[in-house]
């Protein structure tokens, strides 16, 4: 048997890449349009591949994303195709392919990497764990949308596609600093991941339109996002997948707005944050309901102490953490943790010790809580984390704790 052996993807060799891809995922060979798309994103990837002699039988490939964490933010590792051949499976090529990656971050300083999972029982092996979880809402817009606040009167504005990235990118900018777990977007990301001209899962949806609101020639203070459909009796549906506002009016003007859009019965938003204001604003919950809660960004801390020092602490703290690490052995061990103050937060210095530790937990279980998800009081209490310091799980959590929750909308 050919040793596997794991090397960079040349250029000449992505299509290769590409049919290994739509075999693994039991596509066709896409049309030339989303081929060339899938190419482009390639392209501009760190392209992994397993190779047993000249044959590429695994592909991963990562993305250089810049994540907002807790008061900044990190270089993030954003994995994406990954696939391995039908006959090379259970041989250890995710686990070859996965561990060349761990090397790479550490070369290139990503103390993060993060990825979106089509099958939830394989990841978990590897280190990541959900850090941001969604809801997707379901509005009836067959009558007024009934609300508790004004909205904002400000004019709406329809804006074309390729002119949005230029309009609402210092919104979306804005938003990223307010929340921990959203991508960074270039021109390059809003063109091939956020307002791509066909939606790549559903073509039966219209190009993408974008509209915001704000004072004429100010920046918007908010704009929505969404794409349209309709059946076989011309009735529609508004699918909603972005929508950011400087205030709750805005907000309620903008959720307003795609619920009163002519033939639109139903407004489906996918993928909105669990504290998403609407769901207090609504005077009428039966209008607007919940329809999944779902894992989203699945995160990975491939550099325990420069993640730790690189996010903002909301109180002060001062234990010794021990984490456990099978994937990334050079991350096991116990860290102290003290903090100083910065700005309206506080940094933490994190040193190694031999100090016994106040915590134990291992590394999902850090990444689970990392963005200010889900604290270290639950973790204990569900058995993921022990507790050798009382009140040491309540000191973290504390320290973690966000205004607001961490967020991902932009899969990858």
């Amino acid at each position: 048997m050919t040793a596997l052996e794991y090397r960079t993807i040349p250029e000449a060799q992505l299509e290769r890449a590409l049919d290994l891809h739509y075999l693994v995922f039991l596509g066709k060979n896409c049309e030339d349009d989303l081929r060339k798309l899938h190419r482009e994103i390639l392209e501009h990837c760190d392209a992994i591949g397993a190779y047993e002699g000249d044959e590429l039988v695994g592909l991963l490939a990562a993305h250089p994303l810049s994540l907002s964490v807790p008061g900044g933010e990190l270089p993030c590792a954003g994995v994406t195709f990954v696939s391995v051949a039908p006959t090379h499976r259970r041989r250890g090529v995710l686990s070859g392919m996965i561990a060349e990656l761990w090397r790479r971050c550490a070369a290139a300083g990503q103390p993060l990497a993060a990825l979106w999972v089509s099958e939830t029982g394989i990841y978990g092996r590897f280190g990541f764990e959900p850090a941001t979880r969604a809801y997707t809402l379901k509005i009836d817009a067959d009558r007024p949308l009934e609300l508790r606040i004004e909205p904002d009167d400000r004019p709406l504005r329809l804006v074309p596609a390729e002119d949005a990235p230029a309009v609402i990118g210092s919104r979306h900018a804005a938003a990223r600093a307010e929340r921990a777990g959203r991508v960074a977007r270039d021109d390059f990301w809003w063109r091939t991941h956020v307002l791509p001209e066909a939606d790549e899962e559903d073509d039966d949806l219209s190009p993408p339109r974008v509209v915001t609101i704000g004072d004429t020639g100010a920046e918007p203070a908010g704009y929505v996002f969404y794409r349209t459909q309709t059946d076989d009796e011309g009735r529609g549906t508004a699918h909603v997948y972005d929508l950011e506002a400087e205030s709750p009016a805005v907000a309620a003007a903008l959720w307003r707005y795609v619920t009163s859009i002519d033939l639109v019965d139903t407004v489906k938003a996918w993928g909105r944050p669990l504290d998403d204001p609407l769901l207090r604003l609504s005077a009428d919950r039966d209008q607007v309901a919940v329809t999944q809660e779902f894992p989203a960004l699945w995160l990975r801390v491939v550099d325990v102490a420069a993640a730790l020092e690189g996010r903002v602490w909301s109180a002060p703290v001062d234990l010794v953490l021990e984490v456990t690490d099978a994937g990334v052995p050079a991350n096991a061990g116990r860290y102290r943790l003290v903090s100083a103050p910065d700005g309206d937060g506080h940094r933490v210095r994190v040193t190694r010790t031999g100090d016994a530790a106040d915590l134990t937990l291992g590394i999902r279980e850090l990444a689970a809580g990392y963005l200010g998800d889900i604290g270290a009081t639950e973790l204990v209490r569900v058995g993921l984390a022990a507790e050798h310091t009382p009140g040491a799980a309540a000191l973290l959590e504390s320290a973690a704790r966000t205004a607001l929750l961490p967020h991902t909308s932009d899969e990858f």
